[in-house]
């Protein structure tokens, strides 16, 4: 009886000093996040939600606002001005290029909106690095404007000048589709059109270099980012991409493309969004691969699962991964406010079940399948599903693991962090703002030190802003 008595303190004890480490660890990553500047390089925003009524002084129940930010520790946000890609016949003509070109505009006058009337005192617009410390050092939010797809600029060069006029920091040439400037990652199911940047792609280039703004290669393919390299006379950035080493998508770098970056001097903004960290197993793919030629259904077809199982936007099926809800009458995603007007997204991957799709995009195609043909479908996709399941949502562990990767491939000077809140991200421990602590707090569990948080957080992109402004003014 007194060995097992023994045996039960001994393990108490042992218990209490294992929770006393922790509180230390806690304590000192809780130190490490409230003194570095802590910087999101990809937050949507649905214009609906930067009014008199509904707007980010209110925690309207999607994941970044202010209130969450401030809960979280969430020091400064790239809000982004999105248009998705049209695919209708007009779409590059001049009334499809005009209708993106207002769709854009709308959210560039949201974002002034808010840190012009709605909350100046809360949250400031932040054009350079130096602007951004000066709003942190003052205790507020710091805004910044990144641009997701160059399709809006149409032919016109000139607008990208107006877009940095407008603030945007960053702008990526294509997104799910390819446009006018370049193809798509999408491109990897879909075919190609450009082989990588088109003749106007390559020009706006040099433009995008001469008036400042940080080119993003996200959603580009990876020829476009490799011919971008070859053309750019700054450092590039990728605003919210994972390691495709660790899950094969093609939205996530591979080691040839983080290598690269590397060399030019740019950073990889780590995603936290779920579908990107987490994917099917080999043997799960090759199984819905094979399901999908059975039924002569396009390769990428949606058919479930989708691995990490990210939260969607709203209102769009299939635009990242999955369908984000509002949990607020006042709420809203990106939707299909990021599309012109009464336009149809490009085909674009998701995460539903064999009849979903919207009947949009690659998912069309299940909607010509018989009554018959769609329950044997779904019938061997519940075997696969027993066979090989989905794996678990993707956590904050496993986001840091995809941080860890490009830390040891590419070195720490090269590595940031992404969400992609709003607009389908989210992991389970950092599925909004208001969780942005448990991030900081992994990479501390992880032995990362105060300098190096710092710089994965903020310190090299605002690095690389910083001398992307400077290779403009030495060219003038």
């Amino acid at each position: 009886m007194s060995q097992v008595w023994a045996v039960a303190v001994a393990a108490g004890l042992a218990s209490a000093g294992l929770a006393a480490q922790d509180d230390a660890l806690t304590a000192k990553a809780r130190g490490i996040h409230e003194r570095v500047m802590t910087l999101d390089t990809h937050n949507d925003i649905s214009p609906a939600n930067f009014t008199s009524v509904c707007n980010y002084t209110m925690d309207l129940g999607n994941q970044v606002n202010l209130p969450k930010m401030i809960k979280g520790g969430l020091d400064a946000s790239f809000f982004i001005v999105y248009v998705g890609q049209d695919s209708r016949e007009d779409a590059f003509t001049p009334a499809g290029y005009d209708r993106a070109y207002r769709a854009a505009i709308e959210k560039f006058d949201a974002i002034h909106r808010l840190t012009e009337q709605i909350a100046p005192d809360k949250i400031g617009l932040a054009l350079t690095a130096a602007d951004a410390r000066r709003i942190y050092a003052s205790d507020r939010k710091v805004a910044f404007i990144g641009v997701e797809n160059g399709y809006p600029i149409g032919e016109d060069l000139g607008r990208i000048k107006e877009f940095y006029d407008r603030g945007a920091r960053y702008m990526s040439l294509a997104h799910n589709g390819h446009s006018q400037l370049s193809d798509s990652n999408t491109g990897e199911v879909e075919g190609w059109k450009w082989n990588g940047l088109s003749p106007l792609g390559k020009q706006a280039i040099g433009e995008i270099n001469r008036v400042g703004i940080m080119i993003d290669v996200s959603h580009p393919s990876k020829a476009s980012m490799m011919q971008t390299l070859q053309l750019t006379n700054a450092p590039i950035i990728a605003s919210h991409s994972a390691m495709r080493a660790l899950a094969d998508v093609s939205r996530n770098l591979d080691d040839e493309q983080l290598l690269a970056l590397k060399k030019n001097g740019g950073v990889v903004q780590v995603v936290a969004f779920a579908s990107y960290v987490k994917t099917d197993s080999k043997e799960r793919r090759a199984a819905l691969d094979a399901l999908r030629k059975e039924f002569n259904l396009p390769r990428g077809t949606p058919l479930g699962g989708g691995g990490g199982r990210g939260r969607g936007r709203a209102g769009q099926p299939g635009s990242d991964m999955g369908i984000m809800a509002p949990q607020n009458p006042c709420a809203a995603g990106r939707g299909d406010g990021g599309l012109p007007p009464g336009a149809a997204p490009a085909a674009q991957g998701g995460a539903r079940g064999a009849g979903g799709g919207g009947g949009r995009g690659r998912g069309a195609a299940l909607a010509t399948l018989s009554d018959e043909q769609r329950a044997a479908l779904q019938r061997t996709l519940d075997e696969i599903n027993a066979k090989f399941p989905p794996p678990a949502r993707a956590t904050v562990k496993d986001f840091v693991d995809h941080i860890d990767y490009a830390v040891q491939k590419i070195g720490i000077d090269h590595v940031g962090i992404s969400s992609d809140f709003d607009g389908g991200g989210g992991v389970d421990g950092w599925n909004g703002a208001d969780e942005t602590f448990n991030v900081t707090l992994e990479l501390v569990r992880r032995g990362y030190t105060e300098k190096q948080i710092a710089r994965i957080w903020s310190g090299n992109l605002l690095r690389v802003m910083d001398q992307v402004q400077a290779v403009t003014k030495k060219a003038r």
